[in-house]
Parts: structure tokens; sequence; C-alpha cells
């Protein structure tokens, strides 16, 4: 069964401010293309994947997940991101 899937308020706010859509966040967060550590060194963790409906950019989500759920801190497309080699 999936985790359920919580937004902090900064999530939500941004998304309506980047006109983003909650299923971008949801596929990336459930299937990213890769993933890394957030390098602060607590349990955030970077999620991204390429978009087709943005023309191919590329959504990091940075997330925190538990063994119940996964909540969402923030979300945005990430003109910098590169696929690790």
């Amino acid at each position: 069964m999936p985790k359920s899937i919580r937004y902090t308020r900064h999530a939500e706010t941004v998304l309506t401010e980047r006109d983003l859509v909650k299923a971008w966040v949801e596929r990336t967060v459930n299937e990213p293309e890769w993933r890394v550590s957030d390098p602060r060194g607590d349990s955030a963790e970077r999620r991204f994947r390429a978009i087709p409906e943005r023309q191919g950019r590329v959504l990091r989500v940075i997330c925190v997940e538990t063994a119940t759920e996964i909540r969402i801190i923030s979300v945005f497309l990430d003109r910098r991101a590169r696929r690790p080699a």
C-alpha cells in the first residue's frame, strides 16, 4: 500500500505560485529518476524527475519519508539539476 503524501503549508503555497501540479510531485516522489540526501544532513531527501508537460524540465521535490507517510517540504523546477553519472 502506498504511503500517504502530506504537503506542508510552504509546499502548498509554492505549488500555486509556480503553477505546478500535485500529480507531477507525486510521480516524482514515488518514481524518481534519481535521488540524493539533503546536504544539510537532516532526514530530508531530494528527488528528481523530468516533467514532459514542462518541456522536460527537472522537478526537484524535497521530502521527508517516515514509516507511514511522505511529507513534501518544497518543490520547484530546478534549472541546474543534472543526473549523476
